[in-house]
């Protein structure tokens, strides 16, 4: 079984473009801790996304620290923001509706001992 890092996880990509959304200011070290990877995994995901076509990035103009970026969803991205979400509900879904059925049984067998 082929395992994706998780950068390359259809979830992570779906919160990335999602924080990016909403916050397109955001820094990829904020970017780093709200989602766990390493700053590096970031700025590559961050590349990847650029080279897809899904994500712009530029420098403020006016903002002394030349470093900051603004990150804007392209019209392809939004589009690949709601497909990745319309996946994302899905496996959560299925990850509910089987730990929903796993709690079931352990009840009924916890009930039955008494």
């Amino acid at each position: 079984m082929k395992v994706k890092i998780k950068t390359q996880h259809p979830d992570t990509l779906f919160k990335i473009l999602d924080l990016v959304h909403k916050n397109p200011d955001i820094s990829q070290r904020k970017l780093s801790r709200q989602l766990g990877i390493s700053l590096g995994s970031i700025h590559f995901c961050l590349k990847e996304l650029a080279k897809k076509g899904w994500l712009k990035a530029g420098n403020f103009k006016n903002n002394p620290d030349k470093s900051a970026y603004l990150y804007l969803l392209t019209p392809e991205g939004v589009l690949q923001k709601s497909m990745l979400a319309l996946g994302f509900i899905k496996r959560k879904k299925q990850e509910y509706d089987d730990l929903k059925k796993e709690i079931d049984v352990l009840s009924k067998e916890l009930n039955n001992d008494f």
